[in-house]
């Protein structure tokens, strides 16, 4: 029953003594850390002024803010673990020999990160532009490490690989200042083709959201077997309103066109008599 008790107080000796010695080693990595986590938020506020004076869109400063939060943790934890006695050393050497198996198994997250880091470095478009990617359309809301995020016009967000993003063509309609409206339309073969374009014009004139320069255009775009291919051609100053102003833009020129009684057919089909003479034969 002694030996119980004298093993019992043994055991709780040493393990005080290691409380102890160890204690002042896990406050120090406590300090550590916190010390990191306030220059985070100290760094962070740096880095917001600088971007604001800077003038950066939301994209660089999104990927500024990211690589910077993972630098300052990152050192922090190796620096706390260093203080309580761990190994950092070996801890990063066995890291970097499982990063490689974990390299081949997660080789499409990788992908991904790697292609993130490409779409912020060549910038083929930011937060907020609208973009068209494997043939989905939408608002670039966030582009993330692992995908980029788009929200399409009826509310749905899409989540896109980043490596796809890389890998296929994507239209931007809002890297360039400005975005042309192309509203095709037929009108039957007998129409007035200047007629026709200055009805067409009509409904783009006297509107600030039309640009009178590059001027708007009406042009034949075929010539088809029962009405003429047309196409109203008109630029935007405001790209982000494409879709509502595309919209209103072809009722009106529909409006326009019945207005002044245009004929605008339909595909069909005419069919027309031919009076067939016979060949008179030769008698026998």
């Amino acid at each position: 029953m002694r030996s119980l008790l004298t093993m019992s107080h043994e055991f709780l000796d040493q393990f005080y003594e290691r409380v102890i010695t160890w204690l002042p080693s896990a406050i120090a990595a406590i300090v550590i850390l916190v010390f990191f986590w306030a220059l985070w938020r100290a760094a962070r506020r740096t880095a917001n002024l600088a971007i604001s004076k800077a003038k950066l869109d939301p994209t660089a400063a999104n990927f500024i803010q990211t690589i910077l939060k993972y630098t300052v943790f990152t050192v922090g934890v190796v620096s706390a673990l260093g203080k309580i006695g761990v190994n950092t050393a070996s801890i990063l050497t066995s890291l970097g020999v499982a990063g490689l198996t974990i390299g081949f198994a997660a080789r499409d997250a990788l992908s991904n990160m790697i292609s993130g880091v490409f779409i912020f470095w060549d910038r083929p478009f930011v937060i907020g532009d609208l973009v068209e990617v494997g043939g989905q359309y939408g608002r670039v809301q966030n582009i993330t490490m692992r995908s980029t995020r788009v929200v399409t016009p009826d509310g749905r967000m899409l989540a896109v690989p980043n490596s796809t993003v890389v890998n296929t063509t994507v239209a931007s309609y809002t890297n360039f200042p400005h975005l042309r409206l192309d509203i095709a339309f037929t009108i039957g073969l007998a129409e007035d083709i200047d007629r026709v374009r200055a009805i067409a014009l009509g409904t783009c004139q006297d509107s600030e959201e039309f640009m009178a320069s590059p001027a708007p255009q009406v042009v034949v775009t075929a010539l088809n077997d029962y009405n003429l291919a047309m196409e109203l051609r008109v630029w935007i100053h405001e790209e982000k309103k494409h879709i509502e102003l595309r919209h209103a833009l072809r009722e009106s020129l529909y409006e326009a066109l019945r207005a002044a009684k245009i004929d605008m057919p339909l595909e069909t089909l005419a069919l027309a008599p031919i009076e067939v003479n016979k060949a008179s034969g030769r008698a026998a």
